[in-house]
């Protein structure tokens, strides 16, 4: 007698529902637990690393710091296993020394693992120690993302790293704070658009092409938040057209994005013809609950006095060069470091008519922030400047 094979049993539809409501409950559960671990040992190793660190300042000797990780180390392995190597104290030690604020990375740990952390705390500023924290966590970069991030020089290519500290991080502060993101953390100076395989002499629809054809990876370098909207998007002006090359939407920042692409350099009239799009737009395209455009204007130059006598800032424009060859690393980062110091020259030593934001300040703090040069040249002008006569006909 032979067994008759067993049909699988059909489940019905409610019982299909309720199995995956179930399967939803397991993850989510999952995903619970594996955050609450990440969080428990991060704070761990944070506090593993400052206990450690305090004991090596005891020592007297630059040899009695190894023998405490080495000690350390070898019982801790012996009974815990291999996550308290020798290597890993140190890098707690580390993570305690750059990061020493306990709120900071009690809230940074709910959402970067310790690979996360081993990443950034071997940066050299603080500063970049900061953006990069933030930017992983509102942005929720993986570990990857963020090596790439890090590798492609992003802080010092934002406008954010060309301003003075005190700026920094006060815009660092709103985005710890309240997740207020600002163009200067949105926009960058290069784009590194090497991914497109442009090579030898192209024309502005072929980079326009290759960038639609990489689409993916151009919103990648121009960061998260944008949506892609139209190409040669339309613009009628009394009976003109004009073709704006490609239109982006940021969700952060809630404003329409203009981008040109320039194959030159950067020309003064380029100013012009950005405005009347982004007056367009405004007027047109702009949605209620929308701040107003911006543009972006990739050149392949651009001459750093033209855009700051130009004020493009004030206009809601920002110019940037794009690469499509990318020189070796260390040139890039010297040429970073370059412009990062003369853009912060130029707003230490701007004149009193206009602070940080555009803005025109009160008379008496115009007359205090007056620089040292700035008074010298006010005293002699004072002195060759002929006193006029009183009512009497005197000097």
């Amino acid at each position: 007698m032979t067994d008759k094979p067993v049909k699988p049993y059909a489940l019905p539809a409610t019982t299909d529902k309720l199995l995956g409501e179930i399967r939803q409950m397991i993850e989510e559960a999952r995903a619970a637990v594996a955050a609450t671990v990440n969080v428990g040992l991060t704070m761990l190793y944070w506090r593993i690393g400052g206990r450690v660190g305090q004991e090596i300042l005891k020592g007297s000797r630059a040899e009695y710091g190894e023998e405490i990780v080495s000690t350390v180390s070898r019982q801790l392995e012996m009974e815990y296993g291999n996550g308290f190597s020798a290597k890993n104290i140190r890098h707690m030690i580390r993570f305690a020394d750059a990061l020493p604020d306990i709120q900071i990375v009690s809230t940074l740990s709910r959402q970067l693992s310790w690979s996360h952390f081993k990443e950034i705390i071997y940066l050299k500023q603080p500063l970049q120690k900061e953006f990069y924290a933030e930017m992983c966590r509102v942005e929720c970069w993986s570990v990857r993302t963020l090596r790439q991030k890090i590798g492609s020089l992003l802080y010092e290519r934002t406008a954010l790293s060309k301003k003075p500290d005190e700026l920094v991080e006060r815009e660092l502060r709103a985005l710890r704070g309240e997740d207020r993101m600002t163009t200067d953390l949105v926009f960058r100076d290069p784009y590194l658009l090497d991914f497109l395989g442009l090579k030898g002499a192209y024309q502005e629809k072929d980079l326009e092409a290759a960038i639609l054809r990489e689409l993916e990876a151009f919103i990648m370098e121009l960061g998260a938040g944008f949506t892609f909207v139209a190409r040669q998007k339309r613009i009628t002006v009394d009976h003109d057209d004009f073709y704006l090359d490609l239109l982006f939407f940021h969700r952060d920042l809630r404003r329409l994005v203009a981008l040109e692409l320039k194959l030159d350099k950067f020309r003064p009239d380029h100013k012009g013809q950005m405005e009347l799009y982004l007056r367009w737009l405004d007027r047109h395209e702009r949605k209620p609950g929308e701040d107003s455009p911006l543009g972006i204007i990739l050149c392949a130059g651009k001459n750093s006095e033209q855009i700051e006598l130009l004020e493009l800032g004030r206009a809601g424009i920002h110019v940037a060069e794009y690469l499509t060859v990318l020189p070796p690393k260390d040139v890039l980062k010297r040429k970073l470091h370059e412009a990062i110091e003369r853009s912060r020259l130029a707003v230490r030593d701007r004149g009193p008519g206009r602070d940080e934001t555009g803005e025109t300040p009160p008379a008496a703090t115009v007359k205090k922030n007056l620089t040292v040069g700035q008074k010298a040249r006010k005293a002699d002008r004072d002195t060759r400047q002929p006193r006029r006569p009183g009512k009497g006909g005197k000097a």
